[in-house]
């Protein structure tokens, strides 16, 4: 094997990928600040519920039981099965699992879903790495913090690097751009790769970065996109463990480099903000604190409107208390959500269609006052009341709304007799009003409870929430191989 210690330095260490090689390699638990730390903790305890509840979803069976015919076990775990697998396709359908019902996290102004590009893609190398020579080596519970740590920052600076919410605009399903490269540093912290490694590690993530958010449009696949980047930036990793080389440089190339070719088509000028890889990298934290926790199972450009209707239905009580009263529904956003969530949706609606829709998920809260998992069982997609409110919901896109905000929402709901109300909204509140870490708890207990026994769920809690004295995250790891439940099978 090369001696790869002959060149551990990046190749330009004064070089955005360079500079962003050396903080990976450089930094330490201890220059964290603590409720960075803390906050990340509940995070991770997000990302985790919504791997259990997404783990034996009818989409998620397909997709697992067709890994499985593919290869025989291997040697990391699948998150509700009690099974294993080789360990990218276990980065794979473990990131398709915390995808699997919208519910994870999302990001704020660069979108991403981090929790399901960097938990699998660690939990499967500190599964894969103990194979060998290294059989007996463990993984302790404040490596992997700071290691997820990492994936989520720089994983957000990419974003904010290509200008974030345009990607969607474009159609580009941005977290599957923004991830490979996020996996890959993340796994090379873990694995204390030098800078020269990390750095081959970033350009053969960024060369398979890709993702259509056409998608969104019923298809499983949307579930799994985010898992090609999982699995991508930890295949990275490894390749670049073993001395494979890989695009040097990759961040700032003209020709061919990863912000360059993503900026093409960009409306903004520049085309892109290498910049913003680096810029108080170590000392500002904004792109982890970017990253926010759903309080509802859809898509994040769906969440502006719900808040509208549900700030109007408390507003004026007695004019929504008879839903069939409502005559028409008039939701105008910015471009990125309404081009996300707008589109026109028909009967017969899957739970992929339905979520990833303004008009299903705006009826939902007119009739349910609760946009959640039970919304989205085949029985309630069907039913003829909700269809009657859908079919008088209309979406725009509004130019003016453009220079506001990129997420602003005004709703107009017109009643058959009485005058219309209206609510605007710059952000969702998952943005403006985030889920404080009590509360994320509170939603990991209610998932959690949904798809294991409460014996289960402590014990999980107190293992992530007290991380840094977690031995080996194999205890972790242990607790969530059994099997758990399906949410919406009795439903």
């Amino acid at each position: 094997m090369i001696d790869n210690t002959l060149r551990a330095p990046p190749s330009d260490p004064s070089g955005v990928t360079g500079k962003v090689c050396d903080w990976v390699y450089s930094v330490e638990l201890k220059d964290i600040p603590e409720e960075i730390k803390t906050h990340t903790k509940y995070l991770i305890l997000d990302g985790i519920a919504c791997a259990a509840v997404g783990a034996q979803l009818p989409w998620s069976k397909t997709a697992t039981n067709a890994l499985f015919k593919m290869e025989g076990p291997g040697d990391c775990t699948v998150i509700g099965w009690d099974r294993r697998i080789s360990p990218l396709n276990a980065a794979l359908i473990n990131s398709t699992f915390i995808q699997g019902f919208e519910l994870d996290d999302v990001h704020a102004d660069a979108p991403w879903h981090a929790n399901s590009i960097i938990l699998p893609s660690l939990f499967a190398a500190a599964e894969h790495s103990r194979k060998g020579e290294d059989q007996h080596r463990a993984f302790d519970g404040k490596s992997f913090l700071l290691s997820t740590i990492v994936g989520f920052e720089i994983g957000s600076r990419v974003g904010h690097a290509l200008h974030g919410s345009e990607m969607l605009s474009r159609g580009w399903h941005s977290g599957a751009v923004f991830g490979p490269p996020a996996a890959a540093v993340a796994v090379s912290k873990l694995l204390d790769l030098s800078p020269e490694q990390t750095e081959d590690a970033i350009g053969t993530a960024c060369t398979q970065s890709c993702g259509l958010m056409s998608a969104q449009y019923e298809s499983m696949s949307k579930r799994m996109q985010h898992g090609f980047a999982a699995r991508n930036g930890l295949f990275s990793a490894l390749m670049s463990k073993e001395s494979y080389t890989g695009i040097d440089k990759v961040f700032e190339r003209p020709y061919g480099g990863f912000l360059s070719t993503f900026g093409q088509g960009s409306s903004h000028s520049p085309n892109y903000l290498s910049e913003k890889l680096v810029s108080g990298l170590g000392e500002s934290w904004r792109g982890l604190d970017g990253i926010k926790v759903k309080p509802y199972a859809s898509m994040i450009a769906t969440h502006s409107p719900i808040d509208c209707i549900a700030a109007l239905q408390a507003r004026y009580p007695n004019e929504f208390a008879d839903p069939s009263s409502i005559r028409k529904v008039i939701v105008e956003q910015s471009k990125a959500p309404h081009a996300h969530g707008g589109q026109e949706v028909k009967r017969p609606l899957n739970a992929v269609g339905a979520q990833m829709s303004t008009r299903y998920t705006t009826a939902v809260q007119l009739l349910d006052r609760v946009v959640l998992m039970d919304q989205f069982n085949s029985t309630n997609i069907g039913r003829e009341s909700l269809w009657d409110i859908v079919d008088k919901v209309d979406c725009i896109w509004n130019p003016d709304f453009d220079d506001k905000s990129a997420w602003y929402t005004r709703v107009t709901v017109t009643f058959e007799n009485g005058p219309a109300v209206v609510k605007e909204a710059s952000q969702p509140s998952t943005y403006g009003s985030p889920l404080s870490n009590e509360r994320i708890r509170k939603k990991w207990s209610m998932l959690a409870d949904s798809v294991m026994d409460a014996d289960k769920r402590d014990a999980i809690e107190a293992l992530v929430l007290n991380l840094e004295n977690v031995e080996d995250i194999d205890e972790i790891l242990q607790l969530l191989a059994g099997r758990v439940r399906n949410p919406i099978e009795a439903k």
